[in-house]
């Protein structure tokens, strides 16, 4: 269980990796260079392009600060663990998910794919606000299970880019009826599902843990 474990981990920073590093061709700044070139309309209306790149940006920056949070390693380091944790927090709700909203308003892939994005997002403000407060009240616990929830909602970048590109190499893309809706949801609601299992067999622990503190 463990080795499979550490195969998904690096798994999951591999992918975090190769969409971070995708990031660098907007580094340009050119508005006619490759997502881009599908959102012209939107560029031409001046909103766009602060979001994007605010959005994109700060995206890169807490999936790599977010990933490392998790780590044991980096857990005992206080000091660390407390810098990527407002590098996250700060990245998230003022770059990030800010820039999602606009973003959010200049997809044309029908009602469906707006709500999606729309309750994502906002989700992620409030899980990413509440591991801050929880924190901020030394109430560890809930803060570890929030980030939990605010990191499986970032994570959905990546999810989202894998399965459009699935459906592009083995299906017939994203433009097919319906596929866009279904991996709207998929990049996002399963990613929580894995968090909340998470967070029952850590609250089983606790309790386990605190039982047996008692009978000692």
């Amino acid at each position: 269980m463990k080795v499979a474990w550490k195969i998904l981990t690096y798994l999951a920073f591999i992918l975090v990796l190769i969409l971070c590093l995708g990031t660098l061709q907007d580094l340009s700044f050119r508005p006619d260079v490759a997502f881009l070139k599908l959102k012209q309309f939107a560029v031409r209306t001046g909103f766009y392009l602060p979001a994007f790149y605010a959005h994109i940006f700060g995206a890169s920056t807490i999936l790599i600060a977010g990933f490392f949070q998790f780590s044991k390693k980096v857990q005992n380091y206080k000091s660390w663990h407390r810098i990527l944790g407002k590098i996250y927090v700060f990245g998230v709700l003022v770059f990030a998910a800010p820039g999602a909203y606009v973003m959010t308003f200049f997809i044309h892939r029908g009602t469906g794919v707006f709500i999606s994005f729309l309750l994502q997002n906002t989700l992620w403000i409030i899980f990413t606000l509440s591991a801050w407060l929880y924190v901020k009240n030394r109430k560890i616990d809930q803060h570890i299970m929030m980030m939990r929830r605010s990191y499986a909602l970032a994570f959905a970048a990546v999810t989202l880019r894998f399965y459009i590109l699935m459906l592009t190499v083995l299906g017939p893309g994203v433009a097919f009826e319906n596929n866009y809706l279904i991996i709207a949801f998929a990049s996002w609601l399963p990613n929580l599902l894995i968090a909340e299992l998470a967070n029952y067999y850590y609250r089983r622990r606790s309790v386990a843990g605190n039982l047996k503190e008692v009978a000692n």
